[in-house]
């Protein structure tokens, strides 16, 4: 084995990109993105999970041909910070232990022959497929868990051809198909996770909500509070108006601002 002195080591770049343009399709995209926002969402009380997609990772010191680089990818156990690649050697030697690729025509022959090989190797726990397009996995969501070293198939719950599920013990977490679409739930919850900016819709649809409740509650005692008064006004008292109204004195005596 070829020993690397520190400065050799030093001169040796391993880039964050193969210079090449990335092309990816706009429902690869989307899904990477989802997968990506919702499990950093997910994971983001935890100091010690790193999630990120479509970065290289590099799996042997010196060998800068010895990378690949997965759509998804999870790893437990490393410092959440930024990246421009992961270099598995500078993290304790800790892989990824969950990998979701999102296999296409182009992609397919790597994703589901080449790729296993290389996960399997770096003890990958759980490697998930899946293909949007319903083209070329059957079923189109499927995975992998490692047992005794050598991947074996994760069962799945089918419901139909487009709606099924599978559960990551690595991620604790549900992948489901509803209608063809992959999307992660958290069985504790029953929740389907979400994005940042459906997250973000969600916060501003519940404060547009309470603010809307807010605005009706006042409108309401406003309306009560006139009626009180014009009632006041001609003649009852508290304990009339309370009685008549099914309101105890003091609650009147609150809408009227206790000037009666």
């Amino acid at each position: 084995m070829t020993v690397l002195t520190s400065i050799e080591q030093e001169e040796i770049e391993y880039p964050s990109s193969d210079g090449e343009p990335m092309a990816e399709s706009d429902i690869t995209r989307d899904y990477m993105t989802y997968g990506v926002e919702a499990l950093k969402l997910h994971f983001q009380g935890r100091s010690d999970v790193y999630v990120s997609a479509n970065s290289f990772v590099y799996y042997e010191e010196g060998n800068k041909a010895a990378v690949v680089a997965p759509d998804i990818y999870v790893v437990f156990g490393v410092r959440k910070r930024q990246r421009d690649n992961y270099k598995i050697w500078k993290e304790a030697g800790i892989a990824p232990q969950f990998v979701l690729e999102i296999t296409s025509e182009t992609t397919q022959d790597v994703d589901q022959e080449t790729k296993p090989e290389i996960y399997e190797s770096l003890g990958v726990r759980e490697y998930f497929q899946y293909d949007p397009s319903g083209d070329y996995l059957n079923p189109i969501l499927q995975g992998v868990r490692l047992v005794n070293n050598q991947y074996e198939p994760i069962p799945v719950n089918n419901i139909a051809f487009d709606t099924l599920w599978l559960y990551s013990e690595v991620l604790g977490l549900e992948l489901h198909l509803v209608s063809g679409e992959l999307r992660f739930r958290n069985p504790q919850t029953g929740e389907f996770l979400k994005t940042y900016q459906q997250s973000e819709q969600e916060r501003l649809a519940e404060q547009q909500g309470r603010l809307a409740a807010e605005q009706a509650q006042m409108a309401a005692e406003s309306a009560l509070r006139s009626l009180i008064s014009h009632l006041l006004n001609s003649g009852m008292n508290l304990e009339q108006v309370a009685q008549m109204m099914n309101l105890s004195t003091l609650e009147v005596q609150r809408l009227v601002g206790g000037n009666e």
